[in-house]
């Protein structure tokens, strides 16, 4: 019985060790990030929306807000921001006159690729103190950690 809830205290032990190494290497990688970002004036959430922009093509806000998993206000203001930096353009759908096309522009191509690049240096900074196994590894876990079961 004693050994048993020893054995417990360990596990537990070793669960709190490992969140809190988690989280701090999440927390030092979203600063990272934040880091990156601000050249261009653009957030985790409009870096997020150019993204599936890019990686979808031209959506109605609607679909976007879908591929987002946020709330359509929400999405509009993302919208917004980028177009004020003309990341992005809305166009009416040909399809439905009630509906707004939203697309990334030229300039947000460009910028997409310039963050890419800056990212992947830094990335390289980050994860280059792991064998390519070790990065393997770490890749392998951490897809198992985010996708539900």
């Amino acid at each position: 019985m004693t050994q048993d809830r020893d054995e417990a205290s360990t596990d537990q032990a070793r669960d709190d060790a490992l969140a809190e190494v988690f989280w701090a290497v999440a927390r030092q990688l979203r600063e990272r990030s934040q880091e990156t970002l601000a050249p261009w004036d653009i957030t985790p959430a409009h870096l997020r929306a150019l993204r599936a922009l890019r990686r979808h093509g031209t959506m109605r806000l609607s679909e976007l807000s879908d591929h987002l998993h946020i709330a359509p206000r929400s999405t509009t203001e993302v919208v917004d921001a980028l177009q004020a930096r003309d990341l992005v353009r809305r166009r009416a759908d040909p399809g439905d006159r009630r509906a707004t096309l939203v697309e990334v522009t030229e300039h947000g191509a460009d910028t997409l690729a310039a963050i890419r690049d800056t990212r992947n240096t830094e990335a390289g900074r980050v994860f280059g103190r792991l064998s390519p196994s070790d990065r393997a590894e770490l890749g392998r876990l951490l897809g198992l950690l985010r996708d539900p079961a």
